[in-house]
């Protein structure tokens, strides 16, 4: 049986618990396509959307009554977890149900440290929460101290700092329970940022790559194939311009070139090429594809394989 860690965008999850509630519906039936071809599963997600609308709640209830405290940023990563393995974890138990296949599914809390020392802690570049025009961006810039950026041009959003993931604490956890046959939800977000200090383990306020972490995890657990969903169908340079070229496979090499000449969005493509490549270059698959046709990634029909 094979191993498979399946990274799914938080974009791509809605912009409300009742949408996405619907939503995960629909992605629920591609992962237990995945389960019914005879792999073993792990689903790690993004959150971008989800946190920030957490973390905005509690600051505009704090202006109303200053009894409701500003939730810290790892509470509101935490939460993100919780709800989205909760939907996921329910479509998919009821998908599982429906195929009358016997497995169990299990949403884990994860913990991902990183390094305190990490220069993107200087720059920080991780979108966040919804996205606003230059004029509400400039507003909420001056009212809250956020710091807002352009997204690839899609408008404007929050950023926050995006350290890189060195260790996984819960990965001997997740271990165990794969090994007992279940499906694990975790790495939620990338993980809630915890740092190493005199041996304690410390919370931050970051985002963690989920693509990054996904693939980290892929690593640890010894997958045969980390795969990135999104909302292409293949990965593709030149894109959005009249020569786009799609991409059915990437030698590592070539990844690199099209990276070093500015091919992948820092805000979309560029994260998932990247943890892609980190993973491949340890002699194992990655592959880059549409959340709507898992199967057809897997099979080589469809998607960007990085090898």
């Amino acid at each position: 049986m094979k191993r498979i860690v399946v990274a799914l965008g938080g974009n791509a999850l809605g912009n409300t618990p009742e949408e996405q509630e619907e939503i995960v519906k629909k992605t629920a039936i591609s992962m237990v396509d995945i389960i019914e071809q005879g792999y073993e599963l792990v689903i790690a997600h993004g959150n971008g959307p989800q946190v920030g609308m957490i973390n905005n709640a509690f600051e505009e209830a704090h202006k109303i009554n200053n009894n409701i405290p500003i939730m810290p940023f790892p509470e509101c990563g935490a939460m993100s977890q919780s709800y989205i393995g909760f939907h996921l974890q329910n479509a998919i138990k009821n998908e599982l149900n429906k195929r009358n296949i016997n497995k169990n599914i299990v949403t884990i809390v994860t913990q991902v440290e990183v390094d305190k020392n990490d220069n993107a802690f200087l720059n920080p570049t991780k979108p966040i929460g919804p996205f606003y025009t230059e004029l509400e961006a400039t507003k909420l810039s001056k009212e809250n101290g956020f710091i807002i950026k352009e997204d690839s041009g899609r408008g404007w959003r929050r950023v926050i700092a995006s350290p890189t993931p060195i260790n996984i604490i819960e990965k001997d956890v997740v271990k165990e329970l794969i090994e007992l046959n279940n499906i694990i939800i975790t790495v939620g977000g990338g993980g809630i940022p915890v740092i190493n200090f005199e041996n304690k383990l410390k919370k931050v306020s970051a985002v963690i790559d989920k693509d990054f972490a996904s693939a980290k995890l892929a690593l640890d657990i010894d997958a045969d194939c980390l795969l990135i969903l999104t909302a292409v169908p293949q990965v593709a340079i030149n894109f959005g311009k009249s020569n786009q070229k799609n991409l059915s496979s990437m030698m590592i090499s070539q990844a690199e070139k099209y990276i070093e000449e500015g091919q992948f969005a820092p805000g979309s493509m560029l994260p998932k090429v990247k943890a892609a490549i980190n993973f491949a270059k340890n002699n194992k698959i990655s592959i880059i594809a549409d959340l709507n046709n898992v199967l057809g990634a897997l099979n080589g029909d469809s998607g960007t394989k990085i090898y």
